[in-house]
């Protein structure tokens, strides 16, 4: 029996395993190929020639990148799962379930009964490129990363359905001075999040579980928090000794039933399957001549602040410090703008120490000659650093970059910033920005995307970007998810297309993920005549030429790009004209001192993760707090609509005006519950029924019901009603009650009154996931409220045949719930009257918060309304206002009830000079995409700021702070022009 060879080639790596005939293992290796898979299969067999040459062997290939290669050779192939499922079999015969991440996939296979396998499909977040990313972003290795996550002592919620969106909840953290061990341990919790919520989709994990893959063969501390969080002993956790080949161990046990043949043959048919070439899908290039690059230089270069010398000047200066997400920038200015000095370096996850290492440096360099008389700061770490030195002024970071942009082009109309991972676009309507567009879903437009393609390919960014611009041939790679463009590149790659192209490739792609994904241009009108352009990624002339060629006019590039925001804050000190910075001085910098430790508040059900700071003489600054609570303040008590309905809807349960003689019903408190619970709560306790609500939502509550979630697409709110109901089976109620709605009260303002599919049959979907919904009663009838003669009759029908409850009786308890959800109703308007009219004896602005109604719960909108409050605002919601509007035609068909109530309230709040209006969206909702254009049209044809807010499982409100500040400062600048 001749010897068998398994070959796994994965998305990162590539395996090779040979056995003997009683399936011992003879040899193995595990390396990565840099996207050079066939070379790197030759190199490890020809490592083993002395072993097998002159022998026949059996050869079969598996993997996800092993397909190509086997068919250029002809050589065997089989498909992973086969493989996996069959080294399983063979080795570890009793296994119940496998949890295999490999670089680019993550995969689950159920064993018992059928083979049933999960794999991640467009999203690779919560996979080896996950942690890979991530160890890049804290600038350790990935061994490192997994040392210090044994030593966490807290775990922060961090999103790990994306790369991008993992750095902006770990950047604040670190920001704020989180620590780095309890960082990294909550990375490998996402994942292990993401894995189990992703990939089990409602089938449960249990008995004997095989861990394989080399993320988990070689990270100990991802190990810990799978067995931890899927609550396994040693016998039902195993992590084989050769789990990372585990793949090319089944490849190799496959080969059996295959030919044998010689080995020298296998090594020639590798070597002769040079892949075929096939014609890439190519555009014009970026520069035809290198005439033509030198004009286009010249061009932006001559946006330029005067340089001056800052060891010969004398006299007043300002300093401007932009502590932005990854980097840290300053700039110190003289009256007219001149730079006396820049500087601009990644943050390495301390701003602090960075920002007090660059004011001594300042400081030695200025002597006695300059004195700084203004510092303001800017960016993602504005509170910390204006808290840590004492700057004079602290400026939401959407104006910091409009006084820079508009230094250099004063009838600039709009400008675009693309950073690392985020790309902020303001419009600018005299003089104030008007709308902001931030990246919400994906980064695959900034420069982290080009930067992470850079290291792939062995090349630093600055030289990655210089080899694209005179490329005859870029590659099209069109726009899609930084992940996915992986296999663009490695199949752009294969296909022969050289360095130099895929980087000019890559540069288009990110201006049209800008422009068609973030802005949603539909051409470069939408922009605006006088465009500045800003942010590190602009300094890369490729990128640059991209974004003109693709908007088709010539935009402004100040030289200073990368540090803009620092120049704008500086001029923003400047312009404050005092006579004296409180800013620390050379005294003050040689005592500083900076402890960061983490808290948990525990004053609320926000449950906020702080970081407490400590400065040098007993100065503190807690972060990561959505109200002042944690710092000894009471909360603002500004009038709260949302907070006023949230409060008057928990109170609803118990017996009412009933006695509870009928026994208990469980109702789930989310999603349209929101909405309808005063009348559903009337209903049961006339009819003599205790009402019990499930308990206030939480994470935790989330986690309960994780496991039978069976789509990871679906909205939070959805979600967490996974956790609700299983929280009522544990209660013991005598039934649940959660009816299937797909219409909704009819308020006749639009052309029909539809409940989104979710909502409407969500109850469907929990009876068919949720096993422990078997345990009780379970009662899931489809009603309709919108008709009251037919509710009634249905109804009497239903409470007759399931309680046995007399027809008349439930008829007048069915009058009483319309009455009572009536009063409801009224109540909310009259209170909504009183705030409004509090606001204006106050001077208040007011601010419409228009969302749907379960966007009141603290878990779903994260204490967005403690924040609107906390800066001054009255909130209203958009119940309040929308009746105080008729029926209008719209561009988009009109059919969803909570819909028709957000147009009104904004076209409410365009006739009323002191409100605007917020519109929240849940992440990963269909609809609300129709609903966002639709709201922007009618806001911005009001001559009103279109502001919009993502919300989801994630509750880093970063984002959100810019926002509602730039907003602000547009209402300011309105004021004054």
């Amino acid at each position: 029996m001749s010897l068998r060879v398994g070959i796994d080639i994965g998305s990162t790596t590539v395996k090779v395993v040979v056995l003997d005939e009683q399936n011992k293992l003879l040899f193995r290796s595990y390396e990565r190929h840099f996207s050079k898979t066939r070379e790197r299969a030759l190199e490890t067999l020809n490592s083993i020639s002395d072993m097998l040459s002159g022998q026949r062997v059996k050869v079969t290939i598996t993997g996800s990148a092993g397909l190509g290669v086997a068919n250029a050779a002809g050589i065997d192939f089989v498909q992973e799962v086969y493989a996996t499922a069959a080294a399983v079999n063979t080795y570890i015969p009793d296994t119940d379930a496998v949890i295999e991440l490999g670089g680019e996939d993550a995969k689950i296979i159920f064993f018992g009964g059928s083979l049933e396998e999960r794999m991640n499909g467009s999203c690779a977040g919560g996979t080896g490129a996950f942690i890979d990313q991530m160890a890049t972003l804290m600038n350790v290795t990935v061994n490192e990363l997994d040392t210090l996550s044994l030593k966490h002592e807290k775990i922060y919620p961090i999103a790990s359905r994306c790369g991008v969106f993992a750095k902006s909840d770990i950047q604040p953290i670190l920001n704020q001075g989180g620590r780095k061990e309890d960082v990294a341990a909550s990375i490998f919790q996402a994942v292990v999040d993401q894995t189990v919520a992703g990939l089990t989709q409602g089938r449960e994990l249990k008995g004997k579980i095989v861990f394989l893959g080399g993320p988990l063969h070689f990270l100990m501390g991802l190990r810990q928090r799978f067995v931890e969080t899927l609550a396994l002993d040693g016998e039902h956790a195993i992590f084989p000794e050769d789990g990372d080949c585990f793949a090319a161990m089944g490849a190799a046990l496959c080969a059996t039933d295959y030919q044998p043949v010689s080995f020298e043959e296998v090594l020639k048919k590798l070597a002769d399957s040079a892949e075929a070439t096939t014609l890439v899908d190519t555009m014009p290039p970026l520069f035809s001549s290198q005439e033509e690059y030198d004009q286009f230089s010249a061009r932006h270069n001559a946006s330029r602040p005067p340089e001056v010398d800052i060891h010969t000047y004398s006299g007043p200066a300002w300093l401007g410090i932009d502590a932005g997400s990854t980097t840290t920038k300053l700039a110190l200015i003289t009256a007219d703008g001149g730079l006396l000095y820049t500087y601009y370096h990644s943050n390495l996850g301390n701003p602090v120490a960075i920002v007090l290492e660059q004011l001594r440096t300042i400081y030695a360099m200025c002597g006695d000659r300059i004195v700084i008389r203004g510092a303001a700061v800017t960016g993602y770490g504005e509170d910390l650093i204006k808290n840590a030195f004492s700057c004079d002024l602290g400026l939401v970071e959407t104006m910091a970059h409009y006084k820079a942009a508009a230094h250099f082009e004063p009838s600039v109309d709009f400008i675009i910033d693309i950073g690392g991972q985020d790309m902020k676009c303001f419009k600018i309507r005299n003089g104030a920005v008007d709308s902001i567009m931030l990246n919400e879903a994906c980064s695959s437009g900034c420069g982290s995307f080009i930067e992470t393609f850079a290291k792939a390919l062995g090349y630093n960014i600055a030289d990655f970007s210089k080899l694209g611009l005179f490329s005859q041939h870029p590659v099209n790679l069109g726009s899609r998810c930084t992940v996915f463009m992986n296999s663009s590149v490695k199949q752009a790659q294969k296909d022969g297309a050289s360095v130099e192209d895929i980087s000019a490739g890559l540069s288009t792609s990110i201006v049209k993920n800008a422009i068609y994904k973030v802005i949603r241009a539909a051409s470069a009108d939408d922009l605006g005549q006088h465009i500045v352009v800003q942010g590190g990624t602009f300094l890369n002339d490729a990128v640059l030429r991209a974004f003109e060629q693709e908007l088709g006019r010539n935009v402004t590039r100040p030289v200073i790009s990368g540090i803009m925001g620092a120049f704008g804050a500086a001029l923003a000190a400047r312009d404050l004209h005092l006579d004296k910075s409180q800013l620390l001085g050379r005294e003050a910098l040689d005592r500083f001192s900076h402890t960061a430790r983490p808290a948990t508040c525990g004053l609320c059900t926000n449950h906020c993760s702080l970081t407490v700071n400590s400065f040098d003489g007993g100065r503190r600054f807690v972060s990561g707090n959505r109200c002042s609570r944690p710092l000894g303040e009471e909360p603002s008590h500004l009038p709260d609509l949302m907070r006023y309905k949230y409060d008057h809807l928990r109170s609803l349960h118990g017996t009412g005006q009933g006695d509870g003689s009928r026994g208990r019903i469980g109702i789930p408190f989310g999603l349209n519950m929101y909405e309808n619970l005063p009348f559903w709560f009337e209903l049961f306790t006339r009819l003599n029924f205790r009402v019990v609500l499930s308990p206030q939502s939480s994470r935790k509550l989330y986690l309960k019901g994780q496991r039978t979630i069976p789509s990871d697409t679906v909205c939070y709110p959805a979600k967490l009603l996974h956790g609700h109901v299983e929280a009522l089976v544990e209660e013991g109620v005598d039934a649940i009650f959660y009816p299937c709605m797909p219409y909704n009260f009819d308020e006749g303002v639009s052309d029909n009154n539809y409940n989104c599919p979710v909502v409407a049959y969500y109850p469907e979907l929990l009876a068919a996931n949720v096993p422990d919904l078997k345990k009780t009663r379970f009662l899931y009838p489809y009603f309709g409220l919108h008709r009251p003669k037919d509710f009634e009759r249905k109804a009497s029908e239903w409470f007759f045949n399931e309680f046995q409850i007399p027809k008349r009786e439930t008829v007048a308890a069915v009058k009483a719930a319309y009455a009572a959800y009536d009063a409801y109703k009224e109540d909310l308007r009259a209170r909504g009257r009183e705030y409004i009219a509090q606001a204006r004896a106050e001077g208040r602005p007011i601010l419409v918060v228009a969302g749907r109604p379960y966007h009141m719960d603290p878990e779903i909108n994260h204490g967005i309304n403690d924040l609107i409050t906390s800066y001054g605002f009255v909130l209203v919601t958009e119940d309040a206002v929308a009746y105080l509007e008729d029926k209008a035609p719209r561009h988009v068909l009109n059919q969803w009830t909570y819909h028709a109530r957000m147009y009104n309230a904004a076209r409410y709040v365009c006739t009323q000079p002191d409100m605007e209006l917020i519109q929240l969206v849940s992440f990963g909702c269909g609809i609300d995409a129709i609903t966002g254009d639709e709201m922007r049209s009618i806001l911005e044809d009001g001559g009103k700021l279109y502001t919009q807010l993502k919300i989801d499982d994630i509750s880093n409100l970063g984002a959100v702070k810019i926002r509602i500040r730039s907003l602000m400062a547009a209402i300011e600048a309105r004021k004054q022009s």
